[in-house]
């Protein structure tokens, strides 16, 4: 930024532990400097996500910002020292360790990505999350293999309606579960060759009787473990199942001989807790194998955008569980 450029920023901060009205737009909050591997972006959009509700709930904590946020689409208007100057006025996306939910926000050069053609900034924002979400729970996690099948528990979510068109593009089956009526039939439109009522008892029967003898290689549960007992019935020997998220979770008593009996591997893997080194790796195989997708093939289903003083709206429609797809904060005009 040049010298007659702002230091201080409007930012969303997390002012104590609790529901959404704990969160506060401020006019004051300090302009990041990027570090040496790190760009200063301008941010235009910024992706909502379930880790943000729980971050909130836990309240500000002295290892991570106070700012929520973790993808972001804008403009780059300052690169560091070793990032690459070719991102320098650049329309990007980017992956971020919090800080979203303001004017401006340093990401590191490697976790960012110039916005696919074709799509507007709300929905950039709305993927750098979901894909490096998917792929280091089915690929680095559970090391999905070509021709697999997969169950994706919570598909009209936001990392679920990214997941059906990406896997799908890349070659696999996608079975899902929703609550709702309204959501199963949104996974379908999106791809997904069968979608399960998630609360019926039944559901393991009727999963086994859609995927016949070879069954489901692969679940993603972001239920913390509510379906476990169903899941490894589910599952066809050697399956993996990958936790996206413990909130909540009550893990029932794990059935070690049908475990072992299937050679079931269970897993899971915190993306914000991911050594940074492997989230580059990540970026790189997204580079080469997801980006070519976008648009044509993977876009992002928008629920909701509310503007940036209103992010504790948008945390409550994310804890509605009504939401269908991703919900965004607008920062600025496009």
């Amino acid at each position: 930024m040049n010298s007659n450029a702002p230091n201080v920023q409007q930012a969303v901060v997390i002012t104590a532990a609790g529901g959404p009205e704990v969160l506060r737009l401020v006019s004051d909050y300090p302009i990041p400097s990027p570090g040496p591997d790190e760009v200063l972006i301008q941010v235009q959009a910024a992706g909502v996500n379930r880790h943000d509700c729980n971050q909130r709930r836990r309240g500000p904590a002295p290892d991570h910002s106070d700012v929520p946020g973790l993808e972001v689409a804008g403009r780059v208007i300052q690169c560091g020292a070793n990032a690459d100057s070719g991102l320098l006025d650049r329309t990007v996306m980017a992956l971020t360790d919090g800080g979203g939910y303001g004017q401006y926000v340093a990401a590191h050069a490697g976790l960012t990505f110039e916005c696919p053609s074709g799509l507007d900034l709300a929905s950039a924002a709305s993927l750098p999350e979901a894909l490096f979400t998917i792929w280091l729970n089915f690929f680095d996690v559970m090391q999905l293999r070509a021709g697999e099948r997969v169950l994706i528990h919570g598909g009209a979510s936001g990392v679920g309606t990214i997941a059906i068109q990406l896997l799908r593009a890349l070659g696999h089956e996608v079975l899902v579960t929703a609550g709702s009526e309204a959501k199963r039939n949104a996974a379908l439109r999106l791809g997904a060759q069968a979608a399960f009522d998630y609360n019926d008892d039944r559901l393991a029967e009727q999963v086994r009787s859609f995927a016949g003898k070879e069954g489901v290689q692969a679940i993603l549960d972001m239920s913390g473990g509510a379906h476990l007992a169903q899941d490894i019935d589910i599952l066809a020997p050697d399956g993996r199942i990958s936790f996206l998220s413990p909130e909540g979770a009550a893990m029932p008593p794990l059935p070690i001989r049908s475990l072992m009996k299937k050679r079931i591997k269970l897993s899971g893997a915190m993306l914000r807790a991911y050594p940074l080194a492997r989230k580059i790796g990540i970026a790189e195989t997204l580079r080469t194998h997801a980006l070519p997708l976008l648009a044509q093939h993977v876009k992002p289903l928008i629920d909701s955008a509310f503007p940036l003083a209103r992010a504790d709206k948008a945390h409550a429609r994310m804890e509605s569980n009504k939401h269908i797809g991703k919900i965004v904060l607008v920062v600025g005009d496009e």
